[in-house]
């Protein structure tokens, strides 16, 4: 059952195979979680979103058309839970450490080899929260979420193109925000 893609699966659940949604809850909850983590910084935001996002799956599984990939319309549809949660809530960003997101760190590395790896976590995460949301969810599709940039422009719903040169601006905006900290 593990073999078959996205797309065969969520059109199974459109046609009312409804228990065929916890394979893809399974699939994709952890790396929808660490998107979303990733743009509000808020654990229990993050975690409710997740639920929402599959719940609206399951409630507009109608509007999917299997003609795109199934993670392109997966993230459309957390895009537009979190622009409601930011509308709803008029949210703040909440000041999570990231180790309580970081499931673990290596654990055949020394100490100090932690230590650094924490540091330079902690470092990470400081300059993407002043980047604009933009380029942060960018950054956190493209680097984070391994997404290739065609299925980042089917969820942003702009040419691949612009996916790229937005890509390398927010890079270029990392590199200027990360080294002014470093002064």
């Amino acid at each position: 059952m593990n073999t078959l893609s996205d797309n065969i699966i969520m059109l199974r659940v459109k046609n009312g195979d409804l228990e065929k949604m916890g394979l893809l809850f399974e699939r994709h909850h952890r790396s929808l979680y660490g998107f979303l983590f990733h743009m509000t910084y808020n654990r229990e935001g993050s975690e409710d979103m997740v639920q929402t996002v599959f719940y609206k799956m399951l409630k507009y599984r109608n509007t999917f058309t299997g003609d795109g990939e199934f993670t392109a319309w997966m993230y459309q549809i957390a895009r537009n839970v979190l622009k409601d949660s930011y509308k709803k809530k008029n949210q703040q960003v909440s000041h999570y450490s990231v180790e309580e997101f970081a499931d673990h760190i290596e654990s055949g590395t020394s100490a100090d080899e932690k230590l650094e790896i924490a540091q330079t976590r902690t470092e990470l995460h400081g300059v993407l929260r002043n980047l604009s949301d933009d380029y942060r969810e960018v950054l956190v599709m493209s680097r984070l979420q391994e997404l290739k940039y065609q299925e980042i422009a089917q969820i942003l719903q702009i040419t691949e193109g612009a996916v790229k040169v937005r890509a390398h601006r927010a890079m270029q905006e990392l590199k200027v925000i990360y080294l002014k900290m470093k002064r």
